[in-house]
């Protein structure tokens, strides 16, 4: 390990060790060491398949059928994933108090599985391990849906009350959840610490959010294999390999 990268480590653990409400925002890349693709990248998923905007969803039944059949193909091909290191390290820090909150974009609910109170994590994009109907919200389990969807070959409409039901999660076009958000910029604000984890910070408005921490008086902190536009304003930037660079925080497996 060069120097530089061991001044950097050791400058990650003391901002750690001297946080009492940090926030820990991540993105797509806390979660390719559990073997989740990253979407954005060369040769990834949206690079074979644009993404299907939601007023295509509610408009066609065609393009209903194809985003169910996207997703049960995606889910096939992440089946069995399970949190790395670097999610027990952010459940660690939620349950010894450092951190307040995790806000997340990622939909692969594995900050739920690695522990992360319900209370205690936004998830931006919604969450994709469930479906739910757009008009009456009711919840719909997967095995369910896919049943239903195999059995039929046509997009599942709502038990209850007949609506369109979707993976729950925020697609192209659709309107963020404004509770989510408002909690997002809440915890932000009042942070000491902000650790931007594996996030390209392209995806407004949720990539503002490590302004507003820092803006506030928060030590910005941001670990991204690329650079991101938001790294001048940073008071630490690492490219370290987030399972590694986490894994002393994880606690026991």
């Amino acid at each position: 390990m060069e120097r530089d990268d061991e001044r950097k480590i050791e400058a990650l653990r003391k901002l750690i060790a001297e946080a009492r409400s940090a926030v820990v925002f991540t993105g797509a890349g806390i979660s390719t060491g559990s073997g989740i693709p990253d979407f954005r990248s060369p040769g990834g998923i949206w690079a074979k398949n644009r993404p299907i905007d939601f007023q295509q969803f509610l408009s066609s039944a065609e393009m209903r059928r194809e985003a169910w059949r996207r997703k049960f193909a995606i889910d096939d091909a992440t089946r069995g994933a399970k949190p790395n290191a670097a999610h027990r390290a952010v459940a660690r820090l939620v349950e010894t108090g450092t951190a307040a909150v995790v806000v997340t974009q990622n939909i692969d609910g594995l900050h739920g599985a690695s522990g992360v109170p319900d209370d205690k994590l936004i998830e931006l994009h919604g969450n994709g391990t469930y479906a739910a109907c757009l008009d009456c919200g009711r919840r719909h389990e997967l095995d369910e849906v896919r049943r239903v969807f195999e059995a039929t070959g046509d997009p599942p409409d709502c038990r209850a009350c007949g609506g369109f039901v979707k993976s729950a999660t925020i697609s192209f076009g659709q309107a963020m959840p404004v509770d989510a958000m408002e909690r997002a910029h809440a915890a932000a604000e009042e942070a000491d610490l902000f650790l931007a984890l594996g996030s390209s910070l392209v995806v407004y408005p949720a990539a503002a959010l490590p302004i507003t921490a820092k803006r506030a008086g928060a030590a910005l902190v941001i670990a991204n294999r690329e650079p991101t536009d938001f790294d001048p304003y940073a008071d630490l930037v690492l490219r370290s390999d987030l399972v590694a660079l986490f894994a002393p925080y994880a606690g026991a497996p």
